[in-house]
C-alpha cells in the first residue's frame, strides 16, 4: 500500500540523545474500541499482536472504566481529570442547537484543568495528534485552540477547532478528496509523533494520540470506498484493527530504536464502547454498547507499559480505575505536580498503574449520559440505560435523576447485568440512590 504521506522508516532514523532525566508519556486513546476488539482481552479477532506484546510487556487491567460513553464527554474526563459533568459537556459535541437541546456547552472551557499543561508546566514537550471533540466542527467556530490546553503542538481531525486540511478536505469525518486518506490515518498520527519526538530530543514529552479510525466508517483500503454497505461489516472491522495495531508496533520499534521505548510510559486504552457490537461480541457478552452506562458501553480495557518499572505480564484483575485517575496518577509517575488551584476528582493510583499493589477503591465512581429526549441512542432497546450510574465495590447502580427505573447488580457475580437486585438489598439500593441523585444535582 503506497501512502500520500511519508513514513519514517527505522533505518532512516537518526541516532539522537534524549533527555533521561523523565520519563516520557503517550497516552493512546483509540476510538470506539470494544473491550472484546483486542485478542489479548480474549476477544475472537486476533489481529492485535503488537497491543498484545504491549500487554505481556506491561500490566493489564480488567476493571477500567471511561468516564462516559461517548466521546466527548469520555475525552473531557480524561484531560480534566473531573466527572464531565462538572464541564457540563454530556454527550458527543454537535451543532450550537444540538448541543442546546442536550443541555451542554460547544466547547470545553480553557481554564478547565488540562493533563497536558501539567506536563508542560513541569517543562515536557507536548503533542496532540488524532481526534480531539471537545470543542470545534460544524458550526461551533468559537472554540479556543488547542494550545489553550497546555499543548505545544497538535494535528487534529475534523472535530476540533482548528483541523489538519490533509485530513479534512471535506465538511466531515473523511473524504475521498482528503490527501491522506481514511486507511492512512493512523499512519499519519504516528508519523507525526515521531517526528515530534525528534524535534524535542532534549526534552521529555507528552503525547496524545488519539487515532480515529476504529469508529465506523471503517473503510481499509481504495478498494471498500465505493462498497458502503461494507463500511459496518466485522471484515472492514478486522482490517482495520490490523492496521492500527501495525502502526502501533511501528510506533514502539521506533521508540527502541531510539533507544527511549523503556523509558517511556505508554498507556493505550479506548474513549467508550463499540458500535456496532456485533450481538455484544465487541463487549465479550456484556451488555450495552457505546452510548450506554451499562458495562459494555463504559468498561474498557487498559493497557500500561514502563520498561522495567512494571513487571512484565503482571494482570490486575480487583483494581477499580477510571480515565479520571490517570492525570494524578501520570503526573505522580512522572514525578511532576498538578496544576496549582486544581480539584481534580480522579485518584491517585499510580501504585495499581505500575503493579505495585492491587487498590481497594474507597468512595464512589459516578456517570451521566442520556437524560432526555435529544440522547436517541443506543438504537437497541435493551441497551438504553438509565441516565445516571454509580460504583461502590462490587455494585453498580442505574437510576433516573427523579428517582425512577432503579437498578442493582453486583458486578462480580453477574458481570452482564442481568438480575436486578434493588427488590433484594432495600437499604443498599437506598443508599446508592441518594447517593448519586445527590451528586447529580449539584451539577
Amino acid at each position: 500500500m503506497k501512502l500520500s504521506v511519508p513514513i519514517v522508516f527505522l533505518s532512516s532514523m537518526p541516532a539522537l540523545v534524549y533527555s533521561q532525566e523523565k520519563p516520557n508519556v503517550i497516552v493512546i486513546y483509540v476510538d470506539d474500541m470494544g473491550y472484546g476488539d483486542l485478542s489479548c482481552y480474549g476477544g475472537e479477532i486476533k489481529q492485535t499482536p503488537n497491543i498484545d506484546k504491549l500487554a505481556n510487556e506491561g500490566i493489564r487491567f480488567t476493571q477500567y472504566y471511561t468516564a462516559s460513553p461517548v466521546s466527548s464527554p469520555s475525552r473531557v474526563g480524561i484531560t480534566t481529570g473531573m466527572h464531565p459533568l462538572s464541564w457540563q459537556i454530556n454527550t458527543f459535541l454537535d451543532t450550537k442547537k444540538a448541543n442546546k437541546n442536550c443541555e451542554q456547552k460547544d466547547y470545553l472551557e480553557a481554564n478547565a484543568p488540562s493533563m497536558a499543561r501539567a506536563f508542560q508546566q513541569a517543562g515536557y514537550a507536548t503533542g496532540h495528534f488524532g481526534k480531539w471533540h471537545m470543542g470545534g466542527g460544524r458550526d461551533v467556530d468559537n472554540a479556543p485552540s488547542i494550545t489553550s490546553y497546555g499543548f505545544d503542538e497538535y494535528a487534529s481531525t475534523w472535530e476540533s477547532p482548528d483541523p489538519d486540511p490533509v485530513i479534512t478536505s471535506s465538511n466531515w469525518i473523511w473524504a475521498m478528496t482528503d490527501s491522506v486518506k481514511r486507511w492512512e490515518r493512523t499512519a499519519y498520527f504516528i508519523d507525526k509523533s515521531l517526528d515530534f519526538i525528534k524535534k524535542n530530543n532534549k526534552r521529555p514529552f507528552f503525547i496524545n494520540l488519539w487515532p480515529d479510525d476504529v469508529h465506523t466508517p471503517w473503510v481499509p483500503d481504495k478498494q471498500s470506498v465505493a462498497d458502503k454497505n461494507s463500511h459496518e461489516k466485522r471484515e472492514n472491522l478486522v482490517s482495520v484493527l490490523s492496521e492500527l495495531d501495525k502502526q502501533i508496533g511501528r510506533l514502539t520499534d521506533s521508540l527502541s530504536v531510539m533507544g527511549i521505548l523503556d523509558n517511556t510510559i505508554i498507556l493505550l486504552t479506548s474513549d467508550n464502547g463499540p458500535a456496532p457490537s456485533f450481538e455484544q461480541t465487541r463487549t465479550l457478552g456484556m451488555r450495552g454498547t457505546k452510548n450506554s452506562l451499562y458495562e459494555g458501553g463504559i468498561k474498557m480495557p487498559l493497557i500500561v507499559r514502563w520498561g522495567n518499572k512494571i513487571k512484565a505480564g503482571t494482570l490486575d484483575e480487583k483494581t477499580v480505575l477510571c480515565s479520571i485517575d490517570f492525570y494524578p496518577s501520570l503526573c505522580r509517575m512522572a514525578g511532576i505536580d498538578t496544576e496549582k488551584n486544581v480539584s481534580l476528582h480522579g485518584k491517585d493510583m499510580a501504585k495499581a498503574l505500575t503493579g505495585k499493589k492491587t487498590i481497594n477503591r474507597k468512595g464512589y465512581l459516578f456517570w451521566d449520559f442520556g437524560r432526555n429526549q435529544y440522547f436517541n441512542f443506543p438504537r437497541n432497546e435493551k441497551y438504553k440505560s438509565p441516565h445516571l450510574a454509580i460504583r461502590k465495590g462490587d455494585w453498580k447502580l442505574l437510576c433516573n435523576s427523579d428517582g425512577k427505573k432503579v437498578e442493582l447488580y453486583n458486578l462480580i457475580q453477574d458481570k452482564n447485568e442481568t438480575e436486578n437486585l434493588s427488590g433484594k438489598y432495600p437499604k443498599l439500593t437506598k443508599e446508592l440512590t441518594e447517593k448519586l441523585i445527590e451528586w447529580y444535582n449539584k451539577k
